[in-house]
């Protein structure tokens, strides 16, 4: 009857066994009539996954002793007619019905049949909202599954953004294939901290230091040049900038680093680079990293299943 677990049997795979009285169909979990079995059941429904009422199911029956409660659960219970026929099951055994469920249409079958029939049922989501309308003076969205779709978000972006270290300033060109984008300019461009933005989005960014001694990989040669960005920047901004820099880190006296006409070079390079890639140019110069973000993605080919708008 299922794998035994602390305080009670579990009975929750897809497709399940039918001791419990019924057996489950398809996407919507509808209960199937079947011989039902007598033996006190809970039933933990939702019109998402269930995950949460099944947490709250498995606490409670860890207090009483193995094997003397059973768990069934109905997970995308979208439909009336669904939650009709699981009441219909839960009416003729020892049912205790836990429900998250914000669809209102399910909502009022599972009351008014636990009402009707009698049967203890716990709702767990119902005075969570009306609690959070009530102090918020706002409407639910009443939509099943958010919670899974922002925790998918999160992981994006975490991923995102491990992408963004390994592959930043150079390292391991061989995966810009499965970047999102790549962003070329010389050192102090505003490269890396883009990329993080980006990355926070969701966008997996890789980012390419150029300088005329160091050739281009290859591999930057084989990527769509929608997928690939250059930076540039005024040279008297970037000279403050790398001028600054090297006294933050104690480094005395003046450096080719900093010389205007080094810099110069360096962006008259970078600016044939992109001539010969054929990618969009965007000046960095006096720009947020936020002003620079926002027009890299409206020049750059980002997926559309990434989050690549910022808010």
């Amino acid at each position: 009857m299922g794998r035994k677990e602390i305080g009670y049997l579990e009975m929750e795979r897809r497709p399940p066994p039918c001791p419990a009285g019924f057996h489950l169909d398809g996407s919507a979990s509808v209960a199937k009539k079947a011989p039902l079995l007598q033996h006190p059941t809970i039933f933990v429904v939702s019109d998402s996954m269930g995950e949460t009422a099944q947490l709250v199911a498995k606490a409670a029956m860890s207090q009483f002793p193995e094997g003397s409660v059973l768990l069934r659960r109905f997970r995308q219970v979208d439909t009336p007619e669904a939650a009709e026929e699981i009441m219909a099951a839960a009416r003729v055994q020892p049912t205790f019905v836990i429900f998250t469920v914000v669809l209102p249409k399910v909502r009022e079958v599972i009351l008014s049949r636990a009402a009707r029939d009698g049967t203890p049922i716990l709702d767990l989501m119902g005075p969570a909202l009306a609690g959070l309308e009530q102090i918020t003076g706002r409407k639910p969205l009443l939509e099943p599954g958010k919670i899974h779709r922002l925790d998918e978000r999160y992981f994006r972006r975490v991923e995102a953004i491990e992408f963004a270290v390994q592959h930043d300033d150079g390292k391991d060109p061989q995966g810009y294939r499965n970047a999102d984008l790549v962003l070329l300019g010389v050192s102090r461009s505003s490269k890396t901290p883009v990329s993080m933005y980006l990355a926070n989005l969701g966008i997996k960014v890789a980012n390419l230091p150029l300088a005329p001694e160091i050739p281009l990989p290859r591999e930057i040669h084989r990527l769509n040049p929608r997928k690939l960005v250059g930076l540039i920047i005024s040279p008297a901004k970037l000279a403050g900038i790398r001028a600054a820099r090297a006294k933050s880190m104690g480094v005395p006296g003046p450096l080719s680093y900093a010389d205007i006409r080094r810099i110069r070079a360096e962006i008259a390079y970078a600016q044939e680079v992109y001539r010969e890639l054929g990618c969009p140019v965007v000046d960095v110069t006096d720009r947020a990293v936020e002003e620079t973000a926002q027009m890299v993605l409206e020049l750059a080919e980002v997926g559309s299943s990434r989050e690549s708008r910022l808010p």
